[in-house]
């Protein structure tokens, strides 16, 4: 099946909002800006990771994300990122 030009996808999680947005590139995640590597607090670093690790790095070697996070605390703008990087996958490769 072909392959999205781009996509434009949200995640959310209580008053959290992630808007991700997936186009062919270099394999780049970038969070408001900053390389997805920093995250800060580390533990949480690796939520945001899971989407990639599940899915392998193959899977993100074309692939450029980027993604503008807002509202709530450090935790739930976590776990909105991670849903959005998730659905954004989906969404690209469907």
């Amino acid at each position: 099946m072909p392959e999205a030009q781009s996509v434009q996808v949200f995640g959310k999680k209580k008053t959290a909002t992630a808007c991700a947005f997936a186009k062919q590139g270099r394999g780049l995640i970038k969070v408001n800006g900053q390389p997805i590597e920093n995250i800060e607090p580390e533990c949480l670093r690796l939520k945001a990771f899971e989407p990639v690790l599940i899915l392998g790095q193959d899977k993100f070697a074309n692939l450029d994300i980027r993604i503008r996070v807002k509202g709530g605390g450090m935790t739930a703008q976590i776990y909105a990122i991670r849903s959005a990087i998730a659905k954004s996958i989906v969404a690209y490769y469907a």
